[in-house]
């Protein structure tokens, strides 16, 4: 048995991306967004990333330097003649693992589309061959002039990643296309760019949260599943550049580049998913999908002055099994087993019995694990492979453990 230790207390935050030991450049222009950038610096380096803050010189109308460098990894640098180096643009360009601009403004659209090296940032961006981010944002009307469409086709032509605005309120009390990228989705754009990609193109189908199975019109059987494990399995999924769904009955905030299918009963979801996996490469079924529900639904409400009714109930369809038996050739099946007795003895007859290629056991009564919580500790269990302990760590680590063990289960299929 091999054991896996969480994060320590120092390493990246609970369930989210790990930047650990990348150096990022973050820029930052001359746009009204330019205050968000604190909150996406700020959220890259409590994931563990160096970040170094660029600025240009109209960014200084919208936000201190100051703030900046006391946040970030390293004071702002803004200029290329006042720096210790003498050349800087030349140094971050080479020393970076990405660079992101946030917000990038037409401007610096446009001169980085012609190769135009007019300050800092801009030479900086056409002195390294590392990644590039751009996350535009300005009023609609300039967002959609062709010319600066013609040079957000001609950068993502060379390569560049651009994370397009949202639509929404804008300044001066005007809504529409051209509001920043949220702070999530420009860190999921990160963690999907600097990420292994060993994921990349790959359909992937994660179900989370428990099933609702009504008895009337108002009361349900449910369990206390939160769906946060399904949750962060999606994101870590899309990080490695997955093509995900994901099948919840849960109301979380969907995670970027995931595509949401919602529903409520064991009966929905095996619609969901029987739909979905027959092309999927990688089945996860996280959801806590009840076994059994109420045979007869009262249209109304039950009345207490009735007395308590008789509430029959029967087995709701088996739909990890059902997948087991219909498995593709090369899809991954992966199951999951919330126990409280006996944790490894019942996952592996589940392992065998749903024709599953990796099972995640834990036990839900143990403290700290499981239903509601931000942590989990689980033991992941293989036909061909001794089984992987991981202790007690935010859902996040155990998703990439999990998606580890898929891409090896790959690895030994394709060899």
């Amino acid at each position: 048995m091999s054991a896996l230790s969480g994060p320590d207390s120092s390493g990246p935050a609970l369930d989210g991306p790990s930047f650990s030991g990348r150096v990022i450049v973050v820029g930052v222009t001359g746009g009204i967004a330019a205050y968000k950038a604190v909150e996406v610096c700020r959220r890259l380096v409590d994931a563990g990333a160096h970040v170094v803050p660029v600025m240009t010189q109209d960014a200084e109308h919208f936000i201190g330097r100051t703030t900046l460098s006391a946040l970030c990894s390293e004071p702002v640098q803004t200029s290329l003649w006042d720096e210790d180096s003498p050349i800087p643009h030349t140094q971050l360009g080479q020393s970076a693992d990405l660079i992101l601009v946030v917000p990038a403004t037409a401007r610096l659209l446009g001169a980085y589309a012609g190769g135009l090296s007019t300050d800092l940032l801009t030479n900086t961006l056409l002195a390294t061959r590392a990644p590039v981010i751009v996350c535009p944002a300005m009023h609609t009307e300039m967002w959609e002039h062709p010319a600066v469409q013609d040079n957000v086709v001609l950068l993502r032509r060379r390569g560049v990643v651009v994370v397009d605005p949202d639509v929404g309120r804008l300044a001066g009390g005007d809504s529409g296309a051209g509001r920043l990228a949220s702070p999530e989705r420009i860190v999921a754009a990160v963690a999907r760019t600097l990420g292994p990609r060993d994921l990349a193109d790959l359909i992937v189908v994660v179900t989370a949260g428990g099933t609702r199975e009504p008895i009337d019109a108002v009361r349900v059987i449910a369990n206390r599943s939160s769906g946060k494990q399904g949750y962060a399995l999606a994101a870590e999924a899309a990080a490695r550049g997955a093509v995900v769904t994901l099948i919840s009955t849960v109301e979380l905030a969907t995670p970027p580049f995931v595509a949401l299918v919602k529903v409520e009963t064991a009966a929905q979801m095996q619609t969901a998913v029987e739909s979905l996996a027959a092309v999927a490469d990688v089945v996860i079924m996280a959801a806590a999908v009840a076994d059994f529900r109420p045979k007869a639904v009262a249209v109304n409400k039950l009345k207490k002055h009735d007395g308590p009714p008789d509430i029959i109930l029967e087995p709701t369809p088996d739909i990890l099994a059902g997948l087991g038996m219909v498995k593709p050739t090369g899809q991954i099946l992966v199951g999951f087993a919330a126990e409280t007795d006996d944790l490894v003895d019942n996952a592996e007859a589940k392992l065998r019995r749903k024709n599953l290629d990796l099972i995640v056991a834990n036990d839900v009564g143990a403290a700290g694990v499981g239903f509601q919580h931000d942590t989990n500790a689980v033991c992941l269990l293989r036909p061909d492979a001794p089984m992987v302990t991981i202790g007690l760590t935010d859902k996040r680590s155990i998703a990439r453990a999990v998606l580890d063990s898929v891409v090896d289960i790959r690895r030994g299929s394709r060899s």
